[in-house]
């Protein structure tokens, strides 16, 4: 099963930060188990959300011939959690280039203003063909962003 996690793109500046938006639903299946009958968004959903928006940052900044893939994770703290009908509002901002083709980016997300997951993660830059169709992913980076719809 593949998990999208970017509901809406409200904001990027190529090479440098991205701004996003997930809304939690509670028909998402992860929250069956996560716990049951008291559902909360998993911490590490969060995290794998903030790395997904970094992928469309690096897609645009680069043509749309660039993803990342995350390899470590530097640090991640948690504040709280995300429920049911909330908007987790993402944010992800370059921070510097590392070793042999591989960036630190800082992500942050949060509810109604309040922060719930700050995270430091390092990740390779791989070519976007190697793993999806990059027509289909400029495509979809078009209804993320509301292009399409205008």
């Amino acid at each position: 099963m593949r998990y999208l996690l970017i509901d809406h793109i409200t904001e990027y500046k190529p090479g440098g930060s991205i701004k996003g938006i997930k809304n939690v639903a509670m028909s998402e299946d992860f929250l069956e188990f996560h716990f049951p009958k008291n559902p909360i968004m998993p911490g590490v959903m969060l995290l794998e959300a903030l790395i997904q928006l970094t992928g469309w940052l690096e897609a645009v900044s680069s043509d749309f011939k660039n993803w990342f893939l995350v390899t470590k994770v530097i640090k991640s703290n948690f504040y709280g959690f995300a429920f049911p009908g909330d908007q987790v509002e993402l944010e992800v901002e370059f921070i510097s280039n590392g070793e042999q083709n591989t960036k630190v980016y800082r992500g942050t997300g949060f509810v109604k203003g309040k922060k719930k997951i700050v995270a430091e993660f390092e990740g390779e830059i791989i070519p976007l063909e190697d793993i999806e169709c990059t027509e289909e992913q400029e495509k979809f980076f078009k209804v993320l962003i509301r292009e399409l719809r205008r």
